[in-house]
């Protein structure tokens, strides 16, 4: 069972989350709260396995929120669900610990396959913030052209093409016509290859080594 803690101060949104975990047996909510304040009391409470916060509290940051879980509940994972998409708060979140980062208009529907994912140790990212991370990392020309000591499989490096895209392990396991597991399984070998613990820092990499080629279009 996989325990979730909510913190978000939307009604609507919360009614979603709940309604959505309602409907299955192995996810949970095990607690809610609408400000910062009352999220940090739930700490000294029953650790959860995943924490789901709004980054736009009542009465703080939801990032604050972040470092707290982190240090009260080291074994739980972060996702951030929220409305602002800008590169100062997507950094300043993963660096305080969050390991999924998404936007609030495409997660209602999809929000218990993506606590799956995370829960499995995934990092699932909304494709417009992977987007961003992707220009970020981009490295100079002469960088990227250069060889990589990295050797990823065939199918490894088509999965760490769809990561980069944003896509997550269900999107790409329907993709490759593969099961979720299977691409979780590629996701950690790509991540120990790369020797890095998140989806950011495999993006970011990916780019630094000239694995993938960063989309003009996009």
């Amino acid at each position: 069972m996989i325990g979730v803690v909510l913190v978000e101060d939307d009604p609507l949104f919360r009614e979603s989350v709940r309604g959505a975990l309602a409907r299955v047996d192995d996810v949970v909510l095990q607690a809610e709260a609408v400000t910062l304040a009352q999220g940090l009391a739930l700490l000294d409470g029953p650790a959860a396995e995943v924490l789901l916060v709004d980054l736009g509290l009542p009465d703080g940051s939801g990032i604050e929120m972040i470092r707290a879980t982190r240090q009260a509940w080291p074994d739980c994972a972060v996702m951030v669900a929220t409305l602002f998409g800008d590169e100062e708060r997507v950094f300043a979140s993963l660096q305080a610990g969050a390991s999924g980062y998404l936007l609030k208009d495409s997660l209602a529907s999809g929000i218990v396959d993506e606590v799956r994912t995370l829960h499995a140790g995934g990092s699932p990212i909304s494709p417009m913030i992977a987007r961003r991370l992707l220009r970020h990392f981009q490295p100079p020309a002469a960088q990227a052209n250069e060889p990589s000591a990295v050797e990823l499989s065939p199918r490894e490096l088509q999965v760490l093409e769809q990561i980069t895209r944003g896509y997550s392990a269900a999107e790409i396991a329907e993709l490759l016509q593969v099961s979720p597991w299977t691409v979780q399984t590629y996701v950690r070998r790509v991540y120990e290859k790369l020797g890095v613990r998140s989806k950011a820092a495999a993006v970011g990499e990916a780019f630094r080594l000239g694995l993938v080629a960063m989309d003009s279009s996009q």
